[in-house]
Order: C-alpha cells, then structure tokens, then sequence
C-alpha cells in the first residue's frame, strides 16, 4: 500500500464506496410484476407516479421498494353458505383477478401486501352469502347455477370497483348439498323427466291417430268423388276401350259380345 500513489488510495476507497451504493440500490423488477416507491425523506409511499416496471432501476439507497406480482392471478375460496330456505350449502368459487397497476401505489399505502384477506376474500364470501340466500337447494343444484356464478361476479366486482382491484371473473367450480337434499332432488328430476318423455309419447301418437284419420277422410272422400262420376254410360265406354285393346293383342282370346247384365263383352283367352 506504501507504494501506491497517494491520490490511488481514495480513487479506491471512492469506487469501493460507490460499488456498495450501487449494489445497495439496485432493483430488478421481474417479469409480470411492478414496483412501488417507499421515499423514506421524500413522503412516503409514491401515489402520484406510474409505478416501476419490469427491468434493472436504481433507488436511493435510503429508500425501499415493494413489489407485487400485476399479472392474472387466481383465488379459490371454499365456503359454507346458506340458500333461501336455511340450508347449509358448500360452494367452491374461484376468482381470476390482479391488482390495478395504475393505482399500485395506491393499494400497497391503503391495502397492504395482503390485500387479499383485506379485500378480495372478504368481498367474494359477502357476495356469495348474498346471492345463494336468494335460491333454493334445487334451483342452485340445477338450474340457475349459470345465474348464481354471474351474479356472484356482478356483485363481488361491485363491492372491489373502488379497492384498486380488476376483477376479470368468478367460477363456480362446486356446489355440493346435504346427501338427503341432493337424493330428494335427483328424484324428483327423474320424475319429471319421466312425465315429459310420458307427455310426448302421448303428443305423438295423438298427431299419428290424427294422421291417419286424415288419410282415411282423403281415401273417402276421394272413392265418394269417383262413384258419383261413374255412370253406367262412362263404364261401358271404358269397357269397349279395354276389349279394343285385347283384341288386338297377339294372344288367342274369345269376345262373347253382349253378355252380362250389362251387356259388356266378356274376354275369354288361353292366359
């Protein structure tokens, strides 16, 4: 050390010094998160700036910075709730949300880091209470499960629209009942599909018995038609048309002219 320059000694104290500052101030946001500026002299948490986004800053060192994951995220909440007539019904929803990025700063200096047991989680249970209060164990097991899981979105986003919160949307994922409830309703499913396959057995064949009687009534009225125009003058016309036509076929035949009540030629032939 005796040997260096005396100006080298703090050029080296200088750098080492400024290396530590760098480290001690260094900050890597990753990929699909953000970070929010604590100023420890300068007030605080930063509501009024974008927050830090993905890459390499550098702070002061007296400062600090939180960072939260801003990509979609999922929860899933299982809960026990009860539906319009007092019944104890378990549902599984699950809610795909992410912090709002513009009001980050914002979130970290009123919610905090766990703002999901502060916000979120709270907000979804709220809102589940709510809306299956308004149904009956049968109508959630069937057919208003579409109807429950969007209006439990609807209200959920309602209650977190001011929290700094983007609800993308909520899934039902499970609705289980009490064993007894969900057999009682199975059954009275199967019965009322067995009368709707009943009831329609008995449209068909009512539409095939009105078929056929409107057949029949065509054949009549049309055998009706065709006697009242056959008179004894068009028969005997359409019997010399026939003998005219079979004597002149090359097979051997006898024409009885005149015979029969009617006088119509009887044909007698070897076929």
């Amino acid at each position: 050390m005796e040997k260096l320059p005396k100006i080298a000694l703090p050029f080296i104290i200088a750098v080492v010094v400024l290396v530590v500052i760098i480290t001690k101030s260094a900050v890597t946001i990753g990929s699909g998160e953000a970070g929010v500026l604590y100023k420890t002299f300068g007030g605080g948490v930063v509501t009024d700036e974008a927050a830090l986004g993905e890459g390499f800053h550098i702070v002061a060192p007296w400062n600090k910075v939180f960072v939260y994951e801003v990509r979609q995220q999922e929860l899933t909440e299982r809960m026990k709730v009860l539906s319009s007539n007092g019944l104890d019904i378990q549902l599984e929803a699950t809610a795909w949300y992410m912090p709002d990025i513009k009001d980050l700063g914002k979130l970290h200096q009123e919610k905090g880091a766990n703002y999901l047991d502060r916000v979120l989680k709270p907000a979804m249970r709220s809102a589940t209470r709510s809306v299956v209060g308004r149904y009956t164990p049968e109508q959630i097991y069937s057919s208003k499960r579409d109807a429950i899981q969007q209006e439990i979105f609807d209200e959920s986003k309602k209650i977190v629209s001011d929290q700094y919160i983007n609800l993308v949307e909520v899934l039902v994922r499970d609705v289980t009942l009490p064993t007894a409830i969900k057999d009682a309703i199975e059954r009275k499913l199967g019965q009322e599909q067995e009368s709707l396959e009943y009831e329609f057995r008995l449209v068909t064949a009512a539409k095939e018995a009105e078929k056929v009687i409107i057949e029949a009534q065509g054949k009549a009225d049309a055998n009706r038609i065709l006697s009242a125009s056959l008179t004894d003058k068009i028969l005997q016309d359409k019997g010399i048309e026939a003998t005219i036509k079979l004597a002149e076929s090359p097979n051997s035949k006898v024409v009885v002219i005149g015979s029969g009540d009617s006088g119509m030629p009887i044909i007698l032939g070897n076929q």
